[in-house]
């Protein structure tokens, strides 16, 4: 499934886009208003996330330019700082399906996202997959397997699994590892990350010809996608 983010601060843009992609999607981006007018005609995205303010030609003409002039029917979000009634009445006035306010949190983006899509007959991903070559992470059920094996793996031990393959093929010093997966921001001289990554091995590597987790000598750990 494509989504069109049209969104000026590449930040915020860069933002979204990693979210979704990390949960199945497709992204195209669009930094001002001209830009994203010429890719929503596109007919592949299921859904615009539309941000209001612009440069150029803001949200809302973009949003009332796709919708009169051009008959497109993707379903959009608008995004925007403004979320007083009257910015909601014109934005949904303009030909939006519906308006999300910022500061917002991801899942909630996501949730949105997803339900457009439903309005309008296209189906969102089967499942919240991570995958690492033959290593796979199923976020809404917590499942894991690796070559099609399940693996069984403890709350920690998966959240663990998880935060390395998000950040796969980076060096995460152990001091990253406390403070993501524990939320311990100091040094306790504890050797539980150590601990764990053996765990971890003997469950996602020693089975398999192929070592995905790495020790990187003095620096950490890194999932090495082959």
């Amino acid at each position: 499934m494509k989504i069109l983010v049209i969104e000026d601060e590449p930040s915020i843009s860069n933002f979204i886009k990693k979210g979704l992609e990390e949960n199945g999607f497709e992204v195209a981006q669009a930094f001002d208003g001209e830009m994203g007018v010429r890719l929503a005609q596109r007919p592949d995205f299921a859904v615009i996330v539309l941000d209001v303010i612009l440069p150029g030609i803001n949200g809302l003409e973009v949003c009332q330019k796709i919708r009169r002039e051009l008959g497109v029917q993707t379903p959009v979000l608008m995004l925007t700082a403004l979320n007083e009634t009257d910015d909601l009445v014109t934005g949904l006035e303009a030909g939006a399906d519906d308006y999300l306010g910022k500061p917002f949190k991801f899942k909630e983006l996501l949730a949105r996202i997803r339900a457009l899509s439903r309005r309008t007959g296209t189906q969102p991903p089967p499942a919240n997959l991570l995958k690492v070559s033959d290593l796979e992470i199923n976020l809404d059920s917590k499942a894991v397997q690796r070559a099609g094996k399940p693996i069984k793996l403890t709350a920690k031990e998966f959240f663990l699994l998880e935060y390395l393959v998000r950040n796969k093929n980076r060096v995460m010093s152990r001091m990253d590892i406390l403070e993501s997966v524990w939320d311990i921001n100091f040094d306790l001289g504890t050797n539980v990350v150590d601990v764990y990554m053996n765990y971890l091995r003997n469950k996602i590597d020693k089975p398999f010809d192929q070592k995905l987790i790495q020790t990187v000598v003095g620096m950490g750990y890194m999932l090495k996608e082959a």
